[in-house]
């Protein structure tokens, strides 16, 4: 008995194998081939964009063709500011990028063409310097104010006789 249930187990698990095979390979037959082109194609072109970062101090900037040129550490990099390129501090514009002045850019390089998704402007040292100033006077104030005296409850006395 414990021969014969096994046996039409291992019947079974060997049908389940051979069906698995068959509906994968049915469904490799059905993806059209135009598919299989196009994916190759959009991994050829993903692999040619190339995100890179350069942080460094502005040497350039040209509002009317939208370019940043940035010296780096190793070499001096230009990229081209669109429409989605982000800006840190929020509210800040190419305008707001002036020569001197320490970036952060990271950026795609595509095609020979380098394009800014972020600029992050660092603060000045001066600028720094104010904002932590502003900040040991606001803890000082706080430091310095009373703090509400708190009313106390007349102490119970303790009941007779016991």
């Amino acid at each position: 008995m414990k021969k014969a249930l096994a046996i039409v187990l291992s019947v079974m698990f060997v049908f389940a194998l051979t069906a698995a095979t068959f509906a994968a390979e049915k469904k490799k037959e059905a993806a059209p081939a135009e598919k299989k082109e196009m994916s190759t194609e959009k991994k050829a072109a993903k692999k040619k964009v190339m995100h890179r970062q350069v942080t460094g101090e502005v040497t350039a900037v040209d509002a009317k063709a939208n370019t940043v040129t940035v010296k780096g550490k190793k070499a001096e990099v230009t990229v081209t500011v669109d429409e989605k390129t982000k800006f840190m501090p929020k509210g800040k514009t190419i305008a707001d990028v002036t020569a001197g002045e320490k970036v952060m850019v990271k950026y795609t390089e595509a095609e020979g063409v380098n394009t800014a998704k972020s600029i992050k402007i660092e603060a000045k040292k001066a600028e720094k310097k104010k904002a932590k100033k502003a900040e040991k006077k606001k803890e000082e104030k706080k430091e310095a104010a009373p703090a509400p005296a708190k009313e106390k409850a007349p102490a119970k006395k303790p009941a007779a006789g016991y």
